[in-house]
């Protein structure tokens, strides 16, 4: 049965950021064959490597996946469906807090307790009030503004107050992620390190993902998202920044037409333990993050459907 809102109902959930979760279809098909891994890097080898490995993690997963890394001191750069775009989930509550800590600059104020205690809910818990608190109050301009000055083009902000439905793809996060991570002119210093800040501190039962295989060695902030509707089944996301052991890197994978959660959380872990493998060698292997269950709260108000 397919849950429908409309009238004032409608117009109240985009407005709160009611969590209603659309029951999946009853069969996911394969992904047809897709579009190939491509590296690039300045060290020797490594670029081949890569290629390989997420390749063979993505072997036999069914869904449809993108993927984008990015790591500076080897300048080495894998990509796959970069430009494909996918419902965000809260994946873009991440952007939320960018463009408010970027119109905060423009108007060079620090933010108010209010919107610390919002922003520190929306990243850490994936609170979906604080979120929507904090969408309304930015408004279409100023998140447009923020995506024309961080280059995110291809990024479409969902309407009417449907912040999950974002249009977002590879190439764009990973620009985001690079602007949280290294001096620009879009986002100070103490923007981008308190970004980093509430993305080291989410609740571990958030923790999975692009985290998973990471070393001891190298400092973990990531931000999940997660969705179901009636149409490409779930969609399952993790934005993830690790630095130390000598790497700095950014890695995002997107993914849709899973058919549980746990599926596309474990596609993205196979990924995850392939880059993390070939970027910070270790002889322990040892897993950070792995998944403690369910999410407790699903994350995105869906529109009416019908």
């Amino acid at each position: 049965m397919t849950f429908r809102t409309s009238g004032r109902a409608g117009v109240l959930a985009a407005a709160i950021g009611a969590a209603v979760l659309i029951p999946a279809v009853t069969a996911i098909p394969a992904a047809a064959a897709g579009p190939a891994v491509t590296c690039t890097s300045a060290k020797a080898g490594l670029a081949d490597k890569l290629k390989k490995d997420i390749t063979a993690a993505l072997a036999g997963r069914k869904g449809t996946v993108a993927v984008g890394l990015y790591e500076r001191s080897t300048k080495t750069t894998c990509t796959l469906r970069a430009t494909t775009a996918y419902d965000s989930a809260s994946t873009v509550k991440v952007t939320v807090l960018a463009a408010l800590l970027w119109d905060a600059k423009k108007h060079d104020r620090y933010l108010t307790s209010t919107e610390q205690s919002l922003a520190k809910a929306m990243i850490t818990q994936s609170d979906n009030t604080a979120t929507s608190k904090l969408w309304k109050q930015l408004g279409m301009t100023k998140i447009k503004g923020f995506l024309s000055a961080a280059g995110m083009t291809r990024t479409v902000p969902g309407a009417n107050g449907y912040w999950g439905l974002t249009q977002e793809n590879v190439e764009d996060e990973q620009k985001l992620l690079k602007l949280i991570t290294a001096k620009n002119s879009v986002l100070s210093d103490n923007s981008r390190a308190y970004i980093l800040k509430l993305m080291g501190q989410v609740v571990s039962s958030q923790r999975w993902g692009t985290p998973a295989g990471a070393p001891s060695s190298v400092a973990v902030h990531v931000k999940n998202g997660w969705l179901q509707r009636s149409t490409h089944g779930w969609r399952v996301h993790s934005l993830g920044t690790f630095n130390g052991a000598g790497r700095d890197y950014t890695v995002t994978v997107l993914t849709q037409d899973n058919s549980t959660m746990d599926y596309g959380v474990a596609t993205i872990q196979s990924v995850a333990r392939a880059i993390h493998k070939d970027l910070v060698p270790t002889t322990a292997g040892v897993t950070r993050y792995t998944p403690t269950g369910e999410p407790r709260e699903a994350f995105v108000a869906v529109p009416p459907q019908g």
